[in-house]
């Protein structure tokens, strides 16, 4: 059972399954080795142990693995303008530098669905009650 609640996504808490299909669907790369074990790694349900309290963030992995924004540019035109100290977070560009960098959030860059702190919170929370009931 505890493999199965950490089996959901943590910022929608939804189950991992859901976006892995639709990754592997719309990614031009997708590999089933490479992005299922990702998916896998990111949802806590991989061979790894890890706390429930791991909850994968997007915005840090991009910062410490592109720090640049290089790959992320590459794969989104739409930041190639973006200054690196907002393409990991264009949604928090002021408003002019966002129009000078043709990069207007909800017009030609989606909002975010969530936001990242509050739903971690969140998840954590749900986890851990979830987990005190199972005991």
């Amino acid at each position: 059972m505890r493999a199965q609640l950490r089996g959901f996504g943590s910022d929608l808490l939804i189950d991992y399954r859901r976006g892995e299909r639709f990754f592997e669907q719309h990614l031009a790369d997708a590999d089933l080795a490479s992005n299922n074990g990702g998916w896998q790694w990111s949802a806590s349900t991989g061979t790894d142990a890890t706390p429930y309290f791991r909850v994968f963030n997007p915005t840090l992995q991009g910062k410490t693995v592109d720090p640049d924004g290089a790959f992320v540019r590459a794969q989104l035109p739409v930041l190639a303008r973006v200054p690196v100290r907002y393409v990991h977070e264009p949604w928090a560009m002021p408003p002019l530098i966002a129009a000078e960098a043709g990069c207007r959030i909800g017009i030609d860059y989606p909002a975010p669905v969530v936001d990242h702190a509050a739903a971690r919170t969140r998840a954590v929370r749900v986890y851990g009650d979830a987990l005190r009931v199972l005991r």
